[in-house]
Parts: C-alpha cells; sequence; structure tokens
C-alpha cells in the first residue's frame, strides 16, 4: 500500500512537472526550415505553440558548437551561432514565411527560433509633443522598435553589418573614451566579442561600415580628429579573430549614406576651404588601394555626415538635404529653391576645436523609402543649461523626427521621444539605429522600425 501511494505522488509530481515545463518560454516545439525563395524562408509552425505575428523576429541555427571545460572535462552543453535576423512577413495555419536581410544559403531541416516583435512604442496620456510657436503639435509616433540591454558606455555612434565572417548580426560601437568595440546580437541581448582602444589624442566622430574591400564581410571606418596635428582622417579596420586589424588611415572624411542594398561609402577631403570640406566622391577600391570614384556632388561646403542626397521630390531629381545652422532641414529643391523644415535640430554635441574655431558636426540625416514619396528622420537633443563644451554638449534628452516632402515642404508628421539622448544615428536593413544615452554613462541601442 505504501508503495502504490509513493508511486501515486510521484506520477502527479511528473505529471505536474511535465505539464509545467509545457508552458516554460524556451519549451516550444521545433521550428524547422523547409524550402527557401532566395530571402524568404518558409518554417513548419504546425507545432508551434506560441501566437506567431507579422513583424516578429527569428533567426536560423545554422550550426551548433559543443562546449566543454578544457581543466575539468566537464560538458557544458552546445553553442548555437544563428543566421542574421529576419523578420516574419506572412503567416498561416500550418507555416509561416519570413525574410532574411540577404539570401544567405540555409540549410533544409535546420532549426529556427521565433521571437516575439517588440511592444510598439507606448503613446503617452497627451496625444502631442510639447512645442512652440515655431514647432506645432505633432503626433507622437507609436513606431516598433527593440532595445537591446543597456551598456556601461557612452557611445558616440553605432553601425549595424556583418563585420565577421561567422554567422549572426552585430553592431559596432564607438564610445567618447576612443573605445571601439564589436558586439554579437543574440536576441535582445549584445554580447562583446572584440575591442580596440584609439590612440591618445584621437577623438572619434562618426562610424560606417561596407564591404568595399569584397572580402564578404564589412569594415569599419571609423573617422577621427587628431588634435596635436589639427587632422581629420578615417582609420579603416577589417575584423579576424575577434580583432581589429588596422588597414590603413585614409585622409578623408568617410560617411555612408542611403540604407541597406543602396547604401554607399562617400568621402571629402577635409578643411579645403578654411573651416569647410570638398566636394563627396563616393570611395572606391581598386587594386588594392582605396580611391576616390569620379562620381561625385557638390556638398555646399558642408560635412557628409550631416546630409544626404536622395529623389525626395520625385523620381528623376537626386534632392541635396541638409541641417542648416539656423536648426531646420534644407532641402534643395530641382528649380534650384529650398524649403526648410520646423527649427528643431539646432546643434550636435559631436565638435572639435579646429586652430582658433569650433567646427560643429550634425547628427547623421536618414532617407528612406519609395522615390517622391521618402521619409526623412532627424535628431534633436534638447540642452542642458545651454552649454557646449568643445567636444561633446551637455543634453537632458533627445527625439527622432520623421518628415516628408509634401506640397512644396517639409512636413513634421511624428516624433519619438527618446529615454535619454544620442549622438548620432545610422541606418539599418529594417529601421534606424539609435543609440539613447543614459545616466550614468550608460547606453541603450535601439533599433527604431521603418
Amino acid at each position: 500500500m505504501l508503495y502504490h501511494y509513493y508511486m501515486k505522488i510521484n506520477l502527479k509530481l511528473f505529471v505536474a512537472t511535465l505539464l509545467a515545463f509545457s508552458f516554460l518560454p524556451g519549451a516550444q516545439a521545433q521550428v524547422t526550415v523547409v524550402k527557401q525563395d532566395g530571402k524568404k524562408i518558409y518554417l513548419d509552425t504546425s507545432e508551434h505553440n506560441r501566437r506567431i505575428a507579422v513583424g516578429d523576429s527569428f533567426k536560423i541555427i545554422v550550426s551548433q558548437e559543443k562546449l566543454t571545460n578544457p581543466k575539468t572535462g566537464k560538458d557544458l552543453g552546445l553553442l548555437n551561432h544563428y543566421s542574421p535576423v529576419g523578420k516574419i512577413v506572412e503567416v498561416q495555419d500550418m507555416y509561416t514565411i519570413g525574410e532574411l536581410p540577404s539570401a544567405t544559403k540555409i540549410e533544409i531541416g535546420k532549426e529556427a527560433v521565433i521571437e516575439n516583435a517588440a511592444a510598439p512604442v507606448t503613446k503617452t496620456a497627451i496625444a502631442t509633443v510639447a512645442h512652440t510657436a515655431d514647432e506645432p503639435a505633432t503626433p507622437i509616433s507609436d513606431r516598433k522598435m527593440i532595445s537591446y540591454n543597456a551598456v556601461e558606455r557612452e557611445i558616440i555612434s553605432a553601425v549595424q553589418a556583418d563585420l565577421t565572417a561567422r554567422p549572426g548580426e552585430e553592431i559596432a560601437v564607438v564610445d567618447t573614451k576612443g573605445n571601439l568595440v564589436l558586439y554579437t546580437i543574440d536576441g535582445n541581448t549584445l554580447q562583446e566579442t572584440a575591442t580596440y582602444k584609439l590612440a591618445v589624442g584621437q577623438k572619434p566622430i562618426t562610424l560606417s561600415a561596407l564591404d568595399k574591400m569584397e572580402t564578404g564581410h564589412a569594415q569599419l571606418f571609423a573617422v577621427i580628429y587628431q588634435e596635436k596635428d589639427f587632422k581629420l582622417s578615417t582609420l579603416v579596420f577589417d575584423l579576424q579573430d575577434n580583432e581589429f586589424k588596422p588597414v590603413t588611415n585614409l585622409p578623408y572624411f568617410v560617411k555612408e549614406l542611403g540604407c541597406g542594398e543602396e547604401k554607399e561609402l562617400y568621402a571629402q577631403r577635409p578643411f579645403i576651404g578654411g573651416t569647410r570640406p570638398g566636394e563627396a566622391h563616393e570611395l572606391e577600391y581598386k587594386n588594392g588601394k582605396f580611391k576616390l570614384d569620379k562620381d561625385r556632388f557638390s556638398t555646399r561646403g558642408n560635412w557628409i555626415i550631416g546630409i544626404n542626397e536622395y529623389e525626395i521630390q520625385d523620381k528623376d531629381t537626386e534632392n541635396f538635404i541638409y541641417t542648416a545652422s539656423n536648426g531646420r532641414l534644407r532641402l534643395r529643391l530641382k528649380n534650384g529653391k529650398y524649403t526648410d523644415s520646423p527649427a528643431l535640430f539646432a546643434s550636435t554635441p559631436n565638435r572639435i576645436k579646429y586652430k582658433q574655431e569650433i567646427i560643429s558636426f550634425y547628427p547623421s540625416l536618414q532617407v528612406y523609402g519609395p522615390e517622391g514619396r521618402a521619409t526623412l528622420a532627424g535628431l534633436q537633443n534638447t540642452s542642458k543649461l545651454g552649454i557646449l563644451s568643445e567636444q561633446f554638449g551637455q543634453y537632458n534628452g533627445g527625439k527622432v523626427h520623421f518628415l516628408a516632402f509634401d506640397n512644396g515642404t517639409l512636413i513634421l508628421q511624428e516624433t519619438l521621444p527618446l529615454n535619454g539622448f544620442a549622438y548620432d544615428m545610422s541606418c539599418t536593413e529594417h529601421g534606424i539605429l539609435v543609440p539613447q544615452i543614459l545616466s550614468g554613462e550608460q547606453t541603450v541601442l535601439t533599433e527604431i522600425y521603418r
């Protein structure tokens, strides 16, 4: 009798444990790759026990590595290596279609992991952002976004790109102390995988990343200012074996313009006319050397970090847009005239002292979307007591404004308040990457979906 009693108790415990485990977040039925068509991945989700929605993210386990403690021989389990993160674009009863950032070859039968999309930005009780007479009331943006774990750095600039040959997306950053850091994205977590310290006196300005050397992974381009020599240049790095390998130092100011497959690197010779730079040339890599291509456009004396060129007005006209010194975004129309946005974009925190002058570098201005119906994303920071230092400003907080060209003028459509402020932002495959700097020199990297 006693034996049967304990058998009943153990059976109940086993069933309870089994039921409890089946509802744990990680206890999902396997999701399998059954077909690939370019960027599109077809997933068998017939046994998946969670709700899947368009906009959710997914990644595929492309390989696994057994981890063993070399001293004790203890088996530590398997380390998964993932594909770049994709987005779910269609959900059916028995299968789901996802789209990867690129047409990376995926082996049929591989297991995939689906993660719920980040909750949309919540709207406040007041439906509009505070404004002045020159800044009309604007709806708060309800765009979806994903924020990664906070890092103990004050990040100046960040770019998302495949910087190594390993599977999975990566983010490279540079902070106010001159540290270059490579992070691997694992869900909502950033894992530090490589670091590099700039030399003393080299002040970072901005980062870009693109595969110009055709190695199969992107190179990193870090614009620096050498205080002692009053020189601007761009350090080029290649990531190899989890190390930043210096490639060369270009005598140009280099910045990426565009988004996704249309992204290009442009370079300009600094300080051509006193404190002003020269024209922007596309940067090319030929015969083992970086060169300025003949493809160029006039920046009209502006630094390429705060400008963009895009078919905003229509499909046949490349419009030049930049942040003017009066705090407005200024769009050059095809008739040669200009139209301005509201005065929202005052001054950038990234500044250098060039001889006897202070030079301001405006945050990068992102433009994306169909030609003639483009969306502009601009960054505004709120000054703290109106104080600006030579290198960086003192700021309370910031906002990202989204604008469009309509009826001959730039219209402010929506605004996304940030939890901190930002020095710069960059364009990703699916949105805008903004390093939000919080109190205590902490930064939260946030991707705002388009």
